[in-house]
């Protein structure tokens, strides 16, 4: 690998902070919409299960303005860039936060443009399997990295790696990002408290009304999954899926299910009370409460994914997207972009420099300790089928 390295420019942000190991209050398993933090000095569970949700990266509006950084240029030995960089991701406002966070100081340091570009799978799944293309870096989920891997150039040395990573990827992936899949509820409509886990979720005597789940199976996030949990499953048994089994969970609550096709019909089947309860990713509930709508977010037993970003084997310019990389690797320009989304990052160390009072809406603060983090590779196996179980139930209750 290349030991290059790169003029960068290092933000010296003023922004209020302590260590988790400072902090002596929390809050419970769900999280609502206080401006109270959760505080824990613990991390997140280890266990691992969960789906990648790219594609709701764009439907998240962004949320909080950072404050302002001052800059100071630091000269390290490397070649001289200069060109473009064509980066392809979903758009919207997790695009707008990468500019903010990242593009705009680094084409300021380096002359490099970072030209953005809507993302199509053709063409990414073609450069993931070999092919020419005209993009430096894709936004994809874990399992695509793990799939690909003889296709993706890994990361020089220069490049910080996103230690909350699983490590056989830390390699090949740079400036990820945790996203969720949740459920939450308006407080109003369980006063005496709402659903606590996946059990709650499938219980509606307990706690009645609507559920709002996906209606496509590219959609399914983690649904079988959820399913299996609410009816007994361990976290580590989940694979293979039992799909008699998950089905039969979904059937159990299949008159109470309103399905949703695009996210903001999620947002407003919540809003509007046609729902009790909605599952979905972290981003669309996070971003109501960004908006000052009074959302609970239940935490506990919540599903966590890595969204990543690959440099494919023909990547028109390899060095200019490897300085990129490196920094984007730096936890300060990390932390600027968790508090523009409320997506966990990929650095633990960016921690330090995420203000106290926006750790509850992010998925992998550390207060939130009963999380289940995706099992990519069992993702990477069985999504395909997984997809198409979900899709046939849906046709068997629409």
């Amino acid at each position: 690998m290349s030991t290059n390295h790169y003029r960068l420019i290092k933000p010296l942000r003023a922004l209020a902070l302590a260590s988790a190991a400072a902090l002596a209050f929390g809050l419970g398993g769900c999280g609502g919409d206080s401006d109270q933090p959760s505080t824990s000095a613990s991390g997140g569970a280890t266990t691992e299960t969960a789906s990648s949700e790219t594609a709701e990266a764009s439907a998240t509006t962004e949320t909080t303005a950072p404050a302002a950084t001052t800059e100071e240029t630091t000269e390290v030995a490397g070649p001289e860039l200069s060109g473009q960089i064509i980066w392809a991701d979903y758009g919207g406002a997790t695009n707008a936060a990468r500019q903010a966070a990242y593009f705009d100081s680094f084409q300021a340091a380096t002359g490099v443009e970072v030209v953005s570009a809507a993302l199509e799978a053709t063409i990414m799944y073609s450069m993931l399997e070999g092919q020419a293309g005209d993009y430096d870096a894709m936004h994809v989920g874990l399992p695509d990295v793990y799939n690909s891997l003889e296709h993706i150039i890994p990361l020089d040395a220069a490049v910080p790696r996103d230690d909350n990573l699983p490590a056989e990827a830390q390699d090949y992936a740079f400036g990820s990002f945790a996203v969720g899949q949740v459920m939450a509820y308006l407080p109003d409509t369980f006063p005496d408290g709402g659903p606590q886990g996946w059990a709650d979720f499938f219980d509606t005597e307990k706690f009645p009304g609507k559920r709002a789940l996906p209606g496509s199976g590219a959609m399914n996030g983690l649904v079988l999954e959820a399913a299996l949990l609410a009816d007994g499953v361990a976290a580590d048994e989940l694979y293979p899926i039992d799909y008699d089994r998950a089905i039969a969970k979904l059937n159990s609550i299949a008159g109470d299910v309103v399905f949703f096709t695009e996210y903001p019909q999620l947002q407003q089947l919540l809003l509007s009370g046609s729902v009790a309860v909605a599952y979905g990713p972290s981003g669309q509930f996070t971003s109501l409460i960004a908006q000052g709508e009074s959302v609970t977010v239940c935490w506990d037993q919540a599903f966590y994914s890595f969204n990543t970003i690959t440099i494919p084997e023909k990547a028109p310019n390899p060095a200019n997207i490897q300085a990129l990389a490196a920094w984007m690797g730096d936890p300060e320009r990390q932390a600027d972009f968790a508090q523009r989304t409320f997506y966990g990052p990929g650095s633990a160390a960016a921690w330090d420099y995420i203000p106290e009072d926006v750790w509850d809406n992010i998925v992998t603060a550390p207060s939130h300790t009963n999380l289940i983090l995706e099992d990519s590779k069992s993702r990477a196996t069985y999504n395909e089928e997984m997809i198409n179980a979900y899709a046939e139930w849906l046709t068997t209750v629409g």
